[in-house]
C-alpha cells in the first residue's frame, strides 16, 4: 500500500504540471463568460474562500473538488442561500443531494440559480423605462465520485449552463474532474487537485438581436428584419491545487489509540490558476471541537488586490465562517448550519452565505 501511495502522489503531481498552460493571463482578463461558474454557494467552503480543495467533502465538493463527493456518509441533502454583494439585490439559491450507490460510488445533483430582481426596460423611445425584465441564471450539475482505496478519491461532473432574459439566451455544457489523496497517522494529511469548467463555447442568440426596418432601395419599400449575431465566448476554466494538515491538539492526552481527539486545528493552503483572471494564492485555518462546532478564516491573494487602480476583484481577500452541527435524536442524521462572510470593496457590502445540511 505504501508503494501504491507513492505512485499516486507522483501521478497527481504529473497531472498538475501538465496543466500549467492554464496559468492566468492578464491580457485575457474579463474575456470569459458564465462567471457564475466561479461562485461557490456553500457557506462551509466559502468560509475558507474555497481554498479547501484538498479536504472538501459531501455535496459541497460539487462546487469545489468533485472527488470529495465520495468522502461523507451514504445520503446528504442541503440548501443554501446567499446575499451576493449586499445592497445589489442579487441573491443565490442552491439545492443539492448526494446518494451512495453500494460499492459503485456516490452520485450527486446540484442546482444553483441566481436572482437579479426586476430590471427596468429602457430603449431609445423610452429612456425613463417601460416595463421590466427578469434575468435567469441556472446551473444544473450531475457528478460522480468513487473511493478507489482508503487513500484516493476521484470524480467527474458535468454542468448545464443557462443564461437568459425574455428574448436572449445562451446555453452551454461544462466538465470537470478531480482527485483527492489522504495519508498520515490519522489520515490527517490531505492533497487535492481539480480542473473545472472545461466546456463548450457559448453565445447569446434570440429575437433581442433582431431589428425591424424598411428596405429603401425598392419601390414600394417593404419591411425587413435584420439579425446581428453575437460573438462566442469561453467558460472560465481554472486549475486548483491544495493541501491541508490536521493537528489534533489533545492527541498526547488520549487514553488509547482508538480515542477520538476533541480539538482539531487544520492548516490549509491552495493555489488556483485561472485562464481568464489573475491567479489566486491563499491560506486558511479551521478549528473544530468534537465535530460539533467549527470556526474558520482564510485569506486569498491575487495580483493588485487592495489597489483600486489595478484590482480586478471586489473582494478584499478575507473570509470567515462558522458551523454548528449535531445529531438529531442522538443517533439520527447529522444536522448542520453553516455561515460565512466575505467583505468587499464599496459600494457593495460583502457576501453572506447561509447553508443547511442533513447527512446520514
Amino acid at each position: 500500500m505504501r508503494n501504491f501511495s507513492k505512485k499516486a502522489i507522483v501521478a497527481i503531481c504529473a497531472i498538475g504540471m501538465s496543466f500549467n498552460g492554464f496559468a492566468g493571463n492578464k491580457d485575457r482578463t474579463g474575456q470569459a463568460g458564465a462567471a457564475e461558474l466561479l461562485i461557490n454557494p456553500w457557506a462551509r467552503s466559502t468560509g475558507l474562500f474555497g481554498l479547501n480543495t484538498s479536504s472538501v467533502g459531501g455535496i459541497e465538493a460539487m462546487k469545489g473538488n468533485i472527488a470529495g463527493l465520495a468522502q461523507d456518509s451514504s445520503t446528504e441533502v442541503g440548501l443554501s442561500h446567499g446575499i451576493y454583494l449586499s445592497g445589489t439585490n442579487i441573491s443565490i439559491n442552491d439545492i443539492a443531494v448526494a446518494q451512495k450507490i453500494g460499492e459503485v460510488g456516490v452520485i450527486g445533483l446540484n442546482v444553483m440559480s441566481m436572482n437579479f430582481g426586476d430590471i427596468t426596460t429602457t430603449n431609445y423611445f423610452n429612456p425613463e423605462g417601460q416595463g421590466s425584465y427578469h434575468p435567469q441564471f441556472l446551473n444544473v450539475q450531475l457528478g460522480f465520485s468513487k473511493q478507489f482505496s482508503t487513500h484516493i478519491n476521484a470524480g467527474v461532473a458535468a454542468t448545464y449552463v443557462s443564461e437568459q432574459i425574455s428574448n436572449i439566451n445562451a446555453l452551454g455544457l461544462a466538465f470537470e474532474g478531480g482527485i483527492q489523496y489522504v495519508t498520515g497517522k490519522r489520515d490527517n494529511f490531505h492533497f487535492g487537485i481539480t480542473l473545472r469548467n472545461l466546456g463548450t463555447n457559448m453565445h447569446f442568440s434570440g429575437t433581442g438581436f433582431s431589428v425591424n426596418g424598411e428596405q429603401p432601395q425598392s419601390s414600394p419599400t417593404y419591411a425587413v428584419t435584420e439579425t446581428y449575431p453575437s460573438d462566442k465566448f469561453e467558460m472560465p476554466t481554472y486549475l486548483n491545487i491544495g493541501a491541508s494538515y490536521d493537528l489534533f491538539l489533545d492527541e498526547k492526552h488520549l487514553s488509547s489509540k482508538d480515542a477520538v481527539p476533541m480539538h482539531r486545528l487544520s492548516v490549509i493552503a491552495n493555489f488556483q490558476s485561472n485562464s481568464f483572471n489573475n491567479d489566486y494564492l491563499g491560506a486558511g485555518v479551521e478549528y473544530g471541537f468534537r465535530n460539533l462546532f467549527m470556526l474558520r478564516a482564510a485569506y486569498r491573494y491575487e495580483n493588485g488586490i487592495g489597489n483600486s487602480a489595478t484590482s480586478t476583484t471586489m473582494y478584499m481577500g478575507l473570509a470567515v465562517g462558522a458551523t454548528v452541527q449535531t445529531r438529531i435524536g442522538g443517533r439520527g442524521p447529522m444536522f448542520a448550519f453553516d455561515y460565512s462572510f466575505r467583505p468587499t470593496e464599496r459600494p457593495a457590502n460583502g457576501v453572506h452565505m447561509l447553508s443547511l445540511r442533513l447527512t446520514r
